[in-house]
């Protein structure tokens, strides 16, 4: 291992370095010990300079807070003084009162509002209470005026709306001709409820008041509501609007008829009324009520505890006119005539049922939707009870109308075009038939009803021919009658209901009375013309041998006085569908005549060598061909 010897030199000189750096070290003792030493007399002497200074830093703090507090006492009597002066000012624009400025009046009165807030608020004020009373004084006036004005700006705009103007706030197909509805009700097919007045018209409800005006209107019932006169605020605006909506009706020729009143009405006068009223119900939901509800709405926005109840009170007067003469028809005395106006009633009742229940939600006004679904039932019931009265009435009527010449009765073309008319409300039948039937199936509820009056008919019908003493006369008269139900049926949409089973079915029983009549009325005079008891035993039939000249005259003058007697009577007797009375008389010239020409042929030269022979052989075919066609004419 190897040994570093160093220099003596070396080691002096580090000797000499550390000796230098105790003397460094020494040096800096000392002078940090000086700087301890003044530090501490700099700190004595800030600390008696603070004690020095507290009492000005005092007083300055106290000026200091003092400044602060007058600040804040000046800037609160600013807002007084403010207060005041916009108390001031509102008071002069509302003893101006609302007149000139409408605006300025309602901008004065809520900062009237806003000074009666901000003193509550402040109560800490000596003035307070005094300035309280007087603005609620002022208040008080304020809205005693805005009232004033609330009510006499709405009645300068409320006035009742002419007829005329309704009429051209109508769809063309529904505006009167003439100018008043009378003219349309009197053609029951300008009063029907088709799918054009229904679904596709358009109405353009009148502006009531000026859209200018609502928006002051508004401000000042909102301004009502808020000093809490709400109930102010509905009053005015329903006694004057309701009185402008029933003078409207009243003009338009609405009338309040109790059943008392419509039972002494001629049924003709009450058609014409009945016509019309479905004419004022559609004006009075689609436009006048569609028209109030829109200014009720505009005029109580955001007010929702008006907006309903003044809609309801306004309209519940007009309503309750309109549906008056709808409830005194429905429970007046039923009669068949009546069952066509109770299903246009009941039309426009079910027509109008959406518009009613949307113009007339809310709670307010449920006992006004009762109403008019109360009145469609009661319609739909009484129409009901009338089609069943109708179905007896067919069966058990016993008038004896006299039809002398076997013709359509009366009572046939009565039902039959009562039944064809029917099917013109064949939709409204059948939603009248689902309201009380448990059987979706409309169509075959209708089917039965109509088959039943039919047959009802035809019951009727079979017990009046028993009045004729002829038989065949009454053939003639049933063949005619039932003819006419098929032919009507066949010529309607009846038959579609109907089927063609019953068609065919009917048209048999035409022809078992047409072969019934020919049977009855024609068998003794072909058994004149027959050649049974003519000829001896020994005769070849084929020629006149063995006839007797007598006998053969005898049989010439009972045919010729048997056919002389059905023509006078039967000329006179009617078959009024030329089709079938031509078919009738040929299907009896087609037995007659061959079996005459027959007779003659075979027996005629009898006669003609004899006298006389025009006194027995009086007619040849041609003039019986020709004398056939006068039967049935009703020539008297």
């Amino acid at each position: 291992m190897g040994v570093s010897i160093q220099a003596p030199g070396v080691v002096d000189n580090a000797t000499d370095k550390a000796s230098m750096m105790r003397q460094s070290l020494c040096n800096s003792q000392l002078i940090s010990d000086n700087m301890v030493s003044v530090l501490g007399s700099f700190d004595h002497r800030l600390s008696a300079l603070e004690t020095a200074m507290r009492p000005t830093q005092i007083r300055t703090h106290s000026i200091r807070r003092a400044h602060e507090n007058i600040d804040k006492t000046l800037k609160a009597a600013n807002v007084i003084l403010d207060r005041f002066d916009l108390s001031r000012e509102a008071e002069t624009r509302i003893l101006k009162g609302p007149r000139e400025n409408l605006e300025g009046y309602l901008e004065a009165i809520e900062h009237l509002r806003s000074n009666i807030r901000f003193f509550t608020d402040n109560k800490s004020f000596k003035s307070s209470d005094g300035v309280l009373n007087h603005a609620n004084s002022l208040l008080s006036k304020a809205i005693s005026k805005l009232e004033n004005e609330f009510k006499q700006l709405l009645s300068s705009y409320s006035k009742p709306v002419e007829p005329d103007r309704l009429y051209e706030c109508l769809p063309n197909s529904l505006r009167p001709s003439s100018g008043s509805p009378e003219a349309s009700a009197k053609n029951p097919s300008s009063s029907r409820t088709g799918p054009i007045t229904a679904e596709n018209a358009v109405y353009n409800p009148p502006v009531l008041i000026p859209p200018r005006v609502l928006p002051l209107l508004h401000d000042l019932a909102q301004h009502m509501v808020h000093a809490g006169h709400t109930q102010q605020c509905l009053i005015i605006y329903r006694d004057t609007r309701s009185q402008v909506l029933q003078e409207s009706l009243h003009q338009l020729g609405v009338e309040k008829l109790s059943k008392d009143d419509v039972q002494k009405i001629q049924w003709e006068v009450l058609e014409l009324k009945i016509g019309t009223w479905i004419h004022f119900m559609r004006i009075a939901v689609k436009l006048l009520f569609a028209a109030e509800r829109k200014v009720c709405d505009q005029m109580f926005e955001g007010i929702d505890s008006l907006k309903d109840q003044c809609f309801a009170d306004v309209t519940k007067g007009s309503v309750a006119m309109l549906l008056s003469f709808g409830d005194a028809i429905a429970k007046s005395k039923r009669s068949p005539e009546k069952l066509f106006v109770l299903l246009d009633m009941y039309e426009i009742m079910r027509e109008l049922h959406s518009e009613i229940e949307t113009l007339f939600s809310g709670k307010a006004c449920k006992e006004i939707r009762e109403a008019a679904l109360g009145l469609t039932r009661r319609l739909a019931q009484t129409a009901k009870d009338t089609f069943v009265d109708f179905e007896e009435a067919v069966e058990k009527d016993a008038t004896r109308t006299a039809v002398a010449d076997g013709t359509v009765h009366p009572l046939t073309s009565y039902v039959v075009n009562y039944v064809k008319f029917l099917f013109d409300y064949q939709s409204t039948l059948k939603q009248l038939f689902h309201e009380f039937e448990a059987s979706n199936d409309s169509n075959t509820e209708l089917a039965s009803v109509t088959m039943r009056i039919m047959q009802a008919l035809q019951i009727n019908l079979e017990g009046k021919s028993k009045q004729y003493k002829d038989p065949a006369l009454t053939n003639l008269f049933l063949m005619n009658n039932i003819h006419y139900m098929v032919r009507s049926v066949r010529r309607s949409e009846a038959k579609d209901l109907l089927g063609d089973d019953w068609v065919q079915r009917h048209r048999r029983t035409v022809q078992q009375y047409a072969n019934q009549y020919k049977r009855i009325a024609w068998a003794k005079i072909l058994q004149s013309l027959s050649i049974q008891g003519l000829t001896s035993s020994g005769g070849d039939g084929g020629n006149s041998s063995g006839a007797s000249r007598a006998l053969i005259k005898d049989r010439l003058k009972i045919f010729n006085l048997q056919f002389e007697e059905l023509h006078q009577r039967q000329s006179q007797w009617t078959v009024p569908d030329s089709e079938l009375r031509e078919s009738l008389t040929l299907s009896v010239a087609e037995v007659l005549l061959p079996a005459y020409r027959s007779f003659i042929k075979r027996f005629g030269v009898l006669v003609e060598n004899g006298k006389n022979p025009h006194k027995y052989i009086r007619y040849t075919a041609e003039d019986l061909d020709r004398m056939l066609g006068e039967f049935f004419e009703g020539k008297t």
